[in-house]
């Protein structure tokens, strides 16, 4: 059988560990017939041994997205492993912090900036920076974790994630004459090394357990890496723009 994925080329940024969902992803995305090329960040020879993991050992270029270096060079060396991209998964977030847990007030705006820049504007240069790469059909998936809701203790991230979802809008408008799709997933909380630095997280993880309709296991992120993978895909040809909740129900509960 035929995988969903089957010739596509992806670029998937964001694995720190194999609890990591774009770990996940990689993993879900090889074994529906992708091939895969991983970024890095800091602690390489990490990234680089969580990527023999995989069920085909993926290549790892370095990115940092605040060293526009390192975007200028990126179709470059990402093309040294594929000949061109079919998707792009961004899974890159962070915040000081002082933007996450303390009052939301305190926060000062040096810290608020790189909340920013490495949780928001970097969808739209990571993008940009491999766009030459992009092929007519070609989908780009960011994980988000809905802004709608002023979330305890998210704060300035939360400011960021709701930046980052009118980022995807406005790329969607730009590259959609290019054939290029943007579309986000929601996630509902998964336990990952990012989330446990979230002060707060397990009141989000009791609180997603016994209020998601379908329920929610923080443990389980492939529900998510599928749905990521099935945006990837060529099933969702007419999609753009979009925010797809993968959280087991809870977004509609106004909580």
């Amino acid at each position: 059988m035929t995988g969903l994925l089957e010739g596509k080329r992806l670029l998937i940024t964001g694995v720190i560990t194999d609890a990591s969902i774009a770990f996940h992803v990689a993993r879900v995305a090889q074994e529906q017939g992708a091939e895969v090329v991983l970024t890095g960040f800091g602690r390489m020879s990490l990234v680089q041994r969580i990527a023999q993991r995989l069920p085909k050992p993926a290549p790892v270029v370095e990115l940092d997205v605040q060293n526009q270096e390192h975007l200028d060079t990126l179709a470059e060396r990402v093309g040294e492993h594929v000949d061109g991209l079919d998707g792009v998964v961004h899974a890159i977030g962070f915040a000081p912090q002082s933007c996450l847990g303390a009052p939301f007030m305190d926060a000062p705006w040096e810290d608020v900036s790189v909340a920013m820049h490495v949780s928001a504007y970097s969808y739209k240069a990571l993008v940009q920076a491999v766009r030459p790469m992009l092929s007519h059909g070609s989908s780009v998936v960011g994980l988000d974790f809905d802004a709608r809701q002023a979330w305890p203790a998210y704060n300035w991230m939360g400011a960021a994630k709701a930046a980052f979802e009118s980022i995807n809008r406005y790329m969607a408008r730009d590259l959609g004459p290019d054939g290029i799709r943007v579309n986000l997933i929601s996630a509902g909380p998964v336990r990952t090394m990012a989330a446990k630095s979230i002060p707060g997280f397990s009141e989000l993880e009791k609180m997603w357990g016994e209020k998601a309709p379908l329920s929610w296991d923080v443990d389980d992120p492939t529900p998510v890496a599928k749905s990521v993978c099935g945006l990837l895909s060529d099933w969702f040809p007419a999609t753009t723009g979009s925010m797809v909740f993968v959280d087991g129900g809870v977004h509609f509960l106004g909580l």
